[in-house]
């Protein structure tokens, strides 16, 4: 007869709660902990950036005998082929289930943010890139790209989309993040999540919460954020994308919030997470982060002290490898210091897990190797796809596109390939200097196929690269733990293209970079100013059909591009008093704002309608007009930001509420209608609950945070509202063509 448990008729909480019954104390811990198998020896235990204590982590043959929760990056170690590491999972999943009482194969994660994260597989343009895309039906497809990929070589769970809102453009992982606004963020990050969980692999949710908040743009440095900034900003996108994107896992963030570590608040993991956002899947540890509660924040006293605090706060799983959550956390269970309920509680999310994901079948089998393409030619037209539609065409006197012609390409990343990938790419991630297992044509290759002559001398243009060599930890200008001093570009850049700018020559400056850098009176002197974030390995080609003309440069900036290398924060999201103001000698005014982008051709938006009241529990119909009033086809971004003028707590000076990108032929238009529900407009109060408040709402419409020639308001009436869990999170759009 089958044991309940492993019927997959049967219901899984069904199945679980039979399984539980029948596991040991410390088979239900074994659930909790991961491995990270660096050697190809599949018993090696080898890791790098060993935790603070300087003991190595426990061998997989020394833990695997009470079973496994999880395998940590096989593929996204070293550098091995496709079918390698399918052979390698395969042996290490073997010995797995066949040392354990229940023969229970461990959940395969890996990292993914730009891409799946492994030796040859398609490096897509990075988070940044998804952002300045303002297209979330488009990151849907690379993400459903990503996770088809994954699936098909044994991996459930991929770590991303990181949902951290900028704050600091000198924290170093700004590179991983989507854009400075919570609206933006929440929509691309769902649209990301729900294409990884579509193609059946588990999305992670970081870092959740603050993160990015750190003082002084300084990775892991501490969080001082106030409960409405936090909830209002850093949280908001971790709602949208666990109701509408349904992420199955979250990571906690590093930092400490106000004095309390994050992997050990369970006010953040459990209250808000679990109790107020109704999350019920696996929330994994960041890396080591369960040890750093002993080790760097200083509040545990011991391994196991610090398993009992992350495990009470509500982390399930420790990753990357066994230090806190195996023998030391058992001890103290068996000595009655921790409740034996949070070893269940924990295990129980692990195996509900595992059951969606059919590793408690009776038939399944570990990952058989064969031949596999990670980088298929679809990916790359996807990859180069995502790449154009997300270069932010800065500024251009109308010397772009250009016509073939001599042009020098020069700059510290011209002949670089590996300047166009994130740290989160496998070359970058794990420092190959060499070959990066991809054709990445730089740029002066693609200028060249696409008909131009590189000469390096007598051009009739300069195309100068500038921005940034991402790694990590020092390795690079951008990427974890490369966080900057200030917002000028890096090394002696700067003097480089005031140089180049010096010559005469026309020059086209190419920023491909992790973070918005200073540029000053720079983007004045140049005849144009191209910004691409990270673009992946299309990224040459892709810029060199936009320089070209070939393609359109649609994208439009997730972060703003400040003017001087001070005068942080500098994001657009502010209120009255945070921007310019005639009480400080500051102007923190950006040289190009949150949302602006160039076309190639010109748009007028016009003819703006807005319900005039509705109730504090209603919705609002606000409609435009846009119509391309140049002589070649272009894509429009049309813009939605919404104000409160008067209300119980400062609010922001306007906010991101809605956008559409629509495509229009020359003398077409379009009306574009919003649909603004009043939960759009709440915000954190007095008494720290979410409300909605009557009074005048302002609206505006148009092309960045800084042009909105279209002003309007409506005017909410009503008692002061709560909304509950299930309130309206997004603003849907609909496009309808016009004569």
């Amino acid at each position: 007869m089958t044991e309940p448990w492993r019927d997959p008729l049967l219901p899984a909480s069904v199945r679980v709660a039979d399984l539980l019954s029948r596991m040991t104390l410390e088979e239900k811990a074994g659930q909790l902990t991961g491995f990270w198998a660096l050697s190809s020896n599949p018993g090696a235990p080898v890791a790098p950036m060993e935790d603070d204590s300087g003991e190595p982590a426990p061998g997989l043959d020394d833990i695997v005998g009470h079973g496994l929760g999880q395998l940590t990056r096989v593929y996204g170690t070293a550098p091995i082929t496709a079918e390698a590491g399918m052979e390698r999972l395969a042996s290490l999943q073997r010995q797995v289930t066949g040392s354990g009482r229940f023969g229970i194969p461990a959940i395969a994660h890996e990292e993914c943010l730009t891409g799946f994260m492994t030796f040859g597989a398609t490096v897509f343009p990075g988070p940044l890139a998804w952002g300045a895309s303002f297209d979330p039906g488009l990151v849907r497809r690379m993400a459903g790209a990503i996770g088809e990929g994954m699936r098909r070589v044994g991996v459930h769970q991929g770590l991303a989309p990181v949902l951290d809102v900028v704050r600091d453009y000198r924290w170093g992982r700004t590179e991983e993040c989507i854009g400075e606004d919570p609206y933006l963020v929440g929509a691309i990050g769902t649209a990301y999540v729900q294409g990884l969980e579509g193609a059946g692999v588990v999305a992670t949710l970081k870092h959740f919460a603050g993160y990015s908040a750190s003082r002084g743009g300084r990775n892991m440095a501490p969080v001082a954020s106030g409960p409405r900034e936090f909830a209002d900003v850093l949280v908001e996108p971790f709602v949208r994308a666990l109701r509408e994107g349904g992420a199955r896992s979250v990571m906690n963030s590093y930092t400490d919030v106000d004095g309390v570590p994050v992997a050990a608040d369970e006010h953040l993991l459990t209250g808000l997470l679990r109790d107020e956002l109704g999350f019920g899947g696996v929330v994994v540890a960041d890396y080591y982060s369960v040890s750093f509660l002993e080790t760097r924040h200083g509040v545990a006293g011991s391994r196991g002290a610090a398993g009992a605090l992350a495990l009470t706060a509500g982390i399930d799983v420790e990753l990357p490898t066994a230090h806190c959550y195996g023998e030391p956390l058992t001890a103290l269970v068996r000595s009655g210091d921790v409740p034996g309920e949070l070893v269940d509680r924990a295990a129980e999310r692990v195996l509900l897990q595992k059951a969606e994901l059919g590793l408690l079948d009776p038939d399944w089998e570990p990952v058989k190797p064969e031949p596999v393409d990670l980088d298929p030619p679809e990916n790359r037209a996807l990859s180069r796809l995502l790449a154009e539609r997300s270069t932010v065409l800065l500024a251009n006197d109308g010397i772009l596109p250009l016509r073939p012609c001599r042009v020098a390409v020069s700059g510290p990343y011209a002949d670089d390939p590996h300047s166009f990938l994130g740290c989160y790419s496998f070359p970058n991630h794990v420092a190959l200097p060499g070959d990066p297992g991809l054709e990445i044509p730089t740029l002066g290759e693609a200028l060249t196929a696409a008909g131009f002559t590189v000469a390096a001398e007598d051009p009739e243009v300069n195309v100068l690269v500038l921005g940034d060599r991402a790694g990590m930890f020092g390795r690079g200008t951008s990427g974890e733990g490369c966080d900057a001093e200030t917002l000028d570009l890096p090394g002696d850049q700067a003097a480089l293209a005031s140089a180049v700018l010096d010559s005469g020559v026309p020059t086209v400056l190419v920023l491909v970079s992790g973070r918005p850098y200073a540029l000053g009176s720079l983007a004045d002197r140049a005849a144009a100013v191209v910004q691409a974030f990270f673009p992946g390995e299309e990224g040459g080609t892709a810029l060199a059909r936009i320089i070209s003309g070939a393609a359109e440069p649609s994208g439009r900036l997730p972060v703003s591009i400040p003017r001087q290398v001070g005068g942080q924060p500098g994001t657009y999201l502010h209120s009255a008093l945070g921007g310019h103001t005639d009480w400080s000698s500051v102007d923190p005014t950006p040289l190009f704002p949150f949302g602006h982008g160039l076309s190639w051709t010109s748009f007028t938006c016009s003819d703006l309608s807005v319900d005039p009241v509705a109730p504090t529990d209603g919705a609002v119909s606000v409609a435009v007009t846009v119509r391309n009033v140049g002589e070649v086809a272009g894509t429009e971004v049309v813009q939605l930001y919404l104000s409160d003028p008067e209300a119980s707590v400062v609010r922001p000076r306007r906010w991101l509420a809605g956008f559409g990108r629509v495509e229009l032929r020359p003398g077409e238009a379009a009306r574009i209608t919003f649909s603004v529900h009043a939960d759009r407009t709440s915000f954190t109060g007095v008494d720290l609950r979410r409300r909605v408040e009557s009074g005048v709402i302002g609206v505006a419409v148009g092309r960045s945070s800084g042009d909105l020639p279209l002003q309007g308001s409506f005017t909410l009436r009503g008692p002061v509202r709560h909304p509950a869990a299930d309130r309206v999170l997004s603003v849907p759009v609909e496009i309808v063509p016009v004569p």
